[in-house]
């Protein structure tokens, strides 16, 4: 099966995760700026979660155009990583009515940690439906960026019950800088 439907798919699931994102903002109590003040919290992590949906999706693209085909593995690898990324609303909004608190953090970071987890699984499944020698297994190459945000998130779920919640943030948001740059590595690939 060629890749066209799983994109689109991916696409319209990654739409309604935004809409549903932006919909659990509340609106200010008040008309004035001091009203935003206690809508603060759920922006930035609204503003966290959208960037991390974007970098997803970014990367998903940028890795689907070297896909030639795609099996029934990358299927559901693929509803593996949208599962997750789907949470994203459920987490922000905990932080919403809870605050920046040990619980609502630290699932935060288990659903970042499980997005990527299932985004290297992916990875893994389209490299098996195309072989080791595909364009694919060429462009994943190194995994050093992976491997240490897995190692942030899990340090930020950690330090969300013994540190503090915002050291654990602080992670979150150095692993979405880490990550705004799309994989280039695909775009070099289909280039040569």
């Amino acid at each position: 099966m060629k890749p066209d439907r799983l994109n689109a798919f991916t696409d319209g699931v990654i739409a309604i995760v935004i809409t549903i994102m932006v919909l659990e903002m509340r609106v200010p109590e008040g008309t004035t700026l001091a009203a935003l003040r206690p809508v603060l919290p759920i922006f930035a992590a609204y503003a966290l979660s959208f960037i991390y949906v974007g970098i997803y999706w970014n990367n998903h693209h940028h890795m689907m155009q070297s896909a030639k085909r795609v099996d029934g593995r990358v299927l559901w690898s693929n509803l593996f990583l949208l599962f997750w990324i789907s949470l994203f609303p459920f987490v922000i909004r905990w932080v919403d009515e809870r605050g920046i608190t040990s619980f609502p953090v630290a699932a935060f970071g288990v659903v970042l940690f499980m997005a990527a987890i299932a985004y290297f699984v992916l990875e893994r499944a389209l490299i098996a439906a195309e072989g080791e020698d595909s364009a694919i297994a060429r462009a994943v190459g190194s995994s050093l960026k992976e491997w240490l945000s897995l190692v942030c998130y899990a340090s930020g779920v950690g330090a969300a019950f013994v540190l503090s919640p915002y050291i654990s943030v602080a992670l979150y948001v150095a692993v979405a800088i880490m990550w705004l740059i799309p994989d280039r590595r695909f775009e070099r690939r289909l280039q040569h």
